[in-house]
């Protein structure tokens, strides 16, 4: 499994079998996180929750900042002053003019010095004592003094509290389900909760597979992972038995399925995970805890700009000494796009006229018992190749789509028409995916020929049927489809409402178990399902993806009808959906983890558009997110989002067609202010026009937001860490000690990061995560010094004797 910064220790939690419907609290902690909203969590939760439903037109929501806040008008004004500042030479302080000749200054004697060296021997000189000079060498930023966040120390330490309660939520669920937790956080958090440290969870990241010396690309597979070979040597059978419950699969040691033969394979009690929603929803709306993380978010994007003033040009004399390397030779991966739509239009075209030049006679469809050619579908549409154009194809997003999802998946249609999007774009058809097998090939062709790029593909897995896996399977399998380059993510479409009302389902559960039941059974017998055992070892994870602005008729809490009971033709909310994806994946990892086969991450589409408490969801229980646009509008949640280091992949582009116009985006905003964040294509059929989309991703990005080529570094470097790739892989591409803390983490010889940009973003995190931790001990240290002092002064009172003892003869 891969690992984003570090692995989380794994604390276990109460499953349903051993003790159920017991919400977690945290009295097991050996801190006092107890707040002025303690006991009141389910009452906020649920208004909240209603007022999204009902409000969905609020001027301004309760977890964000009014645009006529007078922080914003502070720090408007605080931004006009600066712009005056540099717009005019003669005004600038003194002070202010030396640190820029400092900042200009790059040939003193020491750089000098360490150009030379550098010159001299660039591989067999040791890396890290090299880099040690640049470290020391860049300018920091400090702010001295007693309170250093601007906010009373009694609100200071409530929202300390709250931040600290919602990351032990966090790593609680992550650890539980075998994804990774940051490091860094990890660490901090042991400060106040000391515990040993779980291995298990980072046993494939013991030891480094890499020499630090060693070439950045991977050796290649002499052998095709699909070749008939590998299905000779599959596993044995486990002989376990499976059964869905509520929801979740158990899984038992015998063919009689009770209590006394089910393996312990944990999963978090429902119950608890609602009061753990209703704490986290509780949280993003305190009124203190709001303006501290605004406070802590606005003053990270004025260190990131003061840094940038300061080693901006050290930083570019840093990487101008790397040989060879630059941004077009560092590893990119597009952490978000679907197989779907991979190709560009130009691309999809060119196939459907070779397709018709070559398989002319071949039946694509049958329709009324009659099998149809390829010609005979292009004639019943008054076409020929010659006919065809991008413009007849009509795929590209347009301004109609904007805020108009319904139009825009109509955009997957070839010439308007379903029946060639079954045809080209489909796995499971006539030609069992013939053709879309083909085109997937040829891009990644051309991945493998551009060397340094690589693509997470999504695949759909909907649900209305258990045969759905061994079909893809098959589809992977007997057309080869497989790259080095790529791996798989399998998109689950939150469309329950559409199969009821086609009566292709009787209720949830069904969907649950078409979807889970045949991974258990690959599983624990992988030679009942032999292809689907071995296009499981390049799956990485599990996406949720529908339209998120569609609107929820139903809150989800202990009142909710079980997976079972839904029977109703209205969708369940998103988190519904994401607690039974997460609970059946927990399961379903540390069975594969007791095979010794690989597990797998919840990344879903998240904060898109819809309700806040689907990026409260995505926070709880998935290693990253997709999207994340509206935690522009939560401070809490962003800052969060920070400290623990959650991956969000951006697709700037696709967002600019559907939800948010390409200025507002806030990605330059997060990436300033240290957010994990990574450049994405999403829909290169409808968005992009290159052959090579990601590039055009990160090209218009640049020239809009003026990224610097650190900055488009450090993009592509996080896209690498939060994917789904081995860690032998990254060892490749990052260095053999990318997934340690601090620059010993970075080989620029490989990313291109400067170390001066990796030290200064460990340091930052570090200060943010000390500062709420620190407030946390030194009130606790207080409320024990008083406990104390009433101790020792009770004893002296007791033992002293009344007065009354005294004067008796």
């Amino acid at each position: 499994m891969t690992n984003l910064c570090g692995s989380a220790e794994q604390r276990p939690l109460m499953s349903q079998r051993s003790l159920p419907g017991t919400p977690v609290t945290h009295k097991h902690l050996p801190i006092d996180l107890r707040t002025s909203m303690d006991g009141k969590y389910k009452e906020i939760a649920e208004e909240l929750l209603a007022r999204s439903m009902t409000d969905s037109d609020m001027r301004c929501a309760p977890y964000e900042f009014p645009e006529e806040s007078p922080i914003e008008q502070l720090e408007e004004k605080r931004h006009r002053l600066e712009r005056q500042i540099s717009q005019d030479v003669k005004l600038e302080p003194e002070i202010l003019l030396r640190a820029k000749q400092d900042f200009m200054k790059i040939d003193s004697a020491t750089d000098l010095e360490y150009m030379q060296d550098s010159q001299e021997d660039a591989v067999d000189q040791h890396h890290v004592e090299r880099e040690m000079l640049v470290e020391k060498e860049f300018q920091r930023v400090s702010i001295s003094g007693e309170e250093k966040c601007g906010v009373p120390f009694t609100d200071l330490v409530d929202a300390a509290k709250c931040v600290v309660k919602a990351l032990f939520i966090r790593e609680k669920y992550i650890a539980l389900s075998l994804q990774s937790f940051c490091k860094t956080t990890t660490r901090s958090l042991q400060e106040l909760n000391p515990r040993p440290l779980d291995v298990s969870a980072a046993e494939d990241l013991r030891g480094s597979p890499v020499d630090s010396d060693m070439r950045v690309h991977m050796p290649v597979s002499e052998t095709h992972p699909y070749d008939g070979r590998h299905m000779t040597s599959l596993p044995p059978d486990a002989g376990y038995t499976c059964a869905m419950l509520d929801g979740v699969v158990h899984v038992y040691t015998a063919q009689n399925q009770d209590k006394s033969t089910e393996l312990d394979l944990p999963y978090p009690d429902l119950q608890e995970y609602i009061a753990d929603m209703n704490v986290m929803m509780s949280l993003i709306i305190n009124g203190p805890v709001k303006s501290f993380c605004y406070r802590r978010l606005q003053y990270l994007s004025s260190k990131f700009q003061m840094h940038v003033l300061l080693n901006e040009m050290k930083e570019l004399a840093s990487q101008k000494q790397v040989p060879h390397r630059d941004f077009y030779n560092i590893r990119k991966v597009d952490t978000h796009i679907h197989a779907s739509s991979c190709m560009n239009q130009k691309h999809l075209l060119r196939f459907i006229k070779r397709a018709m030049k070559k398989y002319p006679d071949e039946i694509v469809r049958v329709e009324s018992g009659r099998g149809q050619t390829l010609m005979e579908v292009f004639e019943n549409m008054n076409l020929t190749a010659y006919d065809l154009s991008v413009d007849t194809l009509d795929m590209h997003a347009d301004r109609n789509t904007f805020h108009r999802f319904d139009k825009f998946n109509s955009k997957y249609n070839p010439i308007g028409e379903s029946i060639l999007r079954e045809i080209f774009i489909k796995t499971d058809n006539h030609i069992h995916g013939k053709y879309f097998g083909h085109i997937v090939k040829e891009v990644m062709s051309d991945l493998e020929e551009s060397k340094y790029q690589n693509a997470e593909l999504r695949l759909s897995i909907y649900g209305r049927s258990v045969d759905e896996w061994d079909n893809l399977a098959q589809w992977a399998v007997t057309h080869s489809v497989y790259s080095d380059n790529v791996r798989w993510l399998i998109q689950i479409p939150r469309l329950f409402d559409v199969y009821r009302t086609k009566k292709q389902l009787m209720n949830f559960q069904q969907m649950l178990e078409n979807i889970f039941l045949p991974l258990f059974e690959a599983t624990v017998n992988p030679s009942s399902h032999p292809h689907l055992h071995l296009f499981l070892t390049h799956v990485v994870g599990f996406d949720s993806v529908d339209d998120e602005s569609k609107p929820e008729h139903h809150i989800f809490n202990l009142d909710s009808p079980t997976p079972a009971r839904w029977c109703d033709d209205n969708n369940p909310p998103y988190s519904y959906y994401l607690y039974y994806m997460y609970a059946n994946m927990t399961v379903l990892n540390h069975l594969r983890r007791r095979r010794g086969f690989n597990t797998f991450v919840l990344r879903p589409h998240c904060g898109e558009a819809g309700p806040i408490h689907h990026l409260v969801s995505g926070f709880i229980l998935s290693e990253n997110i997709s999207h994340g646009l509206l935690l522009r509008k939560a401070p809490v949640l962003q800052y969060l989002y920070y400290l623990a280091q959650v991956g969000i992949a951006m697709s700037p582009l696709s967002n600019n067609s559907l939800f948010l116009s390409y200025h507002r985006n806030p990605l330059p905003e997060y990436l300033s202010r240290g957010l994990m964040v990574s450049l994405s294509t999403d829909d290169p059929l409808q968005f992009h026009f290159t052959k090579e989309p990601l590039m055009e991703e990160y090209s218009i990005a640049a020239q809009v937001w003026k990224l610097s080529s650190c900055d488009m570094c450090e993009l592509a470097r996080n896209s690498v860490l939060m994917s789904g790739f081995s860690h032998r892989a990254k060892g490749y591409w990052l260095g053999p000690d990318y997934n340690k803390e601090g620059t010993i983490s970075n080989d620029i010889r490989r990313t291109n990061v400067p170390d001066i940009r990796v030290a200064y973003r460990h340091e930052t995190l570090c200060e943010e995560l000390h500062l709420i931790t620190q407030a946390v001990r030194t009130q606790e240290l207080d409320r024990i010094e008083e406990e104390e002092d009433m101790l020792s002064f009770t004893p002296s009172q007791s033992t002293a004797p009344p007065i009354s003892t005294l004067e008796k003869p």
